[in-house]
């Protein structure tokens, strides 16, 4: 088998095509034959060291759609032969076949292809605590969103107009602002030339948004805070600019304001959890609520290259890689 592993950390080209070994599952295992593997930021922030992998070499990657080839003892929901899809497992999907805990497995709906679930998976489901479970968002509430024409973006503005939203999204040109708005987006801001604390506070004459949802880090985050209405929060989900230097937490006071810096991992570490969510996805992209449109596809072995468009900000939309 092969896959890409990680030497040592490093810009794209530490991205190798290796020959791995995939033995038997053990005890609570399925083996995996990917035959679609998602791509994150996440990912970028292993193979760099932000967030340290657990040794090295290591395989990137933490969302595949699949089949079960074999389980191992003590597996009894997951069956060989079984469509499966994950969003939240180990490290390890950016290769052609693997071992996975099986409760971080989620059979696929027959009306969900593979490339549709591994660019939904982690995206789909980290939306779905982003809106439900964080910002508890309802009929009437307004957010902020950066990235808005981002994997993550483009599902939580169709997810969060759905709940009856008003969705404000910052965008990096006029073409992903035009994506955005054919996603959700009532309001885009070109963040290149535009001041987007400015420009909120004009749409909301100046009450400011229930929730900012921030993957961008560095160059956003005290500028989300500024956006919020009294008792609104800041979800910093990301940082594809940089880590957050420190702050003053009184900056929260104006407007007792709250600030948060979740994971996926913990919102789904219990199986029931992780079940309720993925459903949840299924169900909006299922009845058309929420499209998933994967905008480009690599072959694994080509990952590196798939890193350097993400990192120019050269991709719109879901990547997905091939095994």
């Amino acid at each position: 088998m092969k896959g890409i592993r990680v030497h040592e950390p490093g810009g794209p080209e530490v991205l190798r095509w290796d020959d791995v070994t995939v033995g038997d599952p053990g005890a609570g295992e399925a083996r995996i034959r990917h035959t679609a593997v998602g791509l994150n930021y996440v990912d970028v922030y292993y193979r760099t060291a932000l967030y340290k992998p657990p040794s090295y070499p290591f395989i990137p990657g933490s969302e595949a759609a699949g089949v079960v080839e074999a389980v191992g003892p003590g597996v009894s929901d997951i069956k060989p032969g079984m469509r499966v899809a994950y969003g939240a497992a180990p490290l390890g999907a950016y290769s052609q076949a693997r071992l996975v805990p099986a409760d971080r497995l989620v059979p696929l709906p027959d009306a969900i292809d593979d490339r549709t679930a591994a660019a939904m998976m982690l995206k789909g489901m980290t939306v779905h605590y982003l809106l439900l479970r964080i910002g508890q968002i309802k009929e009437g509430d307004t957010i902020l969103l950066h990235a808005a024409a981002g994997g993550v973006g483009l599902i939580a503005s169709q997810w969060a107009r759905s709940l009856g939203a008003t969705v404000i999204g910052t965008v990096g040109s006029d073409e992903k602002a035009a994506l955005a708005r054919a996603h959700g987006c009532q309001h885009t801001i070109v963040y290149t030339r535009e001041k987007f604390v400015d420009r909120v506070k004009e749409i909301t004459g100046g009450k400011g948004v229930r929730a900012a949802y921030d993957s961008v880090g560095r160059d956003t985050l005290l500028g989300s805070v500024e956006c919020l209405q009294t008792f609104g929060i800041v979800a910093l989900f990301g940082q594809s600019s940089g880590p957050v230097p420190p702050f003053d937490p009184s900056l929260l006071a104006r407007g007792s304001n709250f600030i948060t810096r979740p994971s996926l991992f913990q919102y789904v570490a219990a199986r029931p959890d992780l079940l309720t969510a993925a459903r949840a996805l299924f169900d909006v992209v299922l009845s058309g609520t929420v499209k998933i449109e994967v905008r480009q596809t690599y072959p694994l072995p080509d990952a590196a290259r798939a890193h350097r468009d993400l990192e120019s900000r050269q991709t719109i939309g879901s990547t997905v890689l091939l095994p």
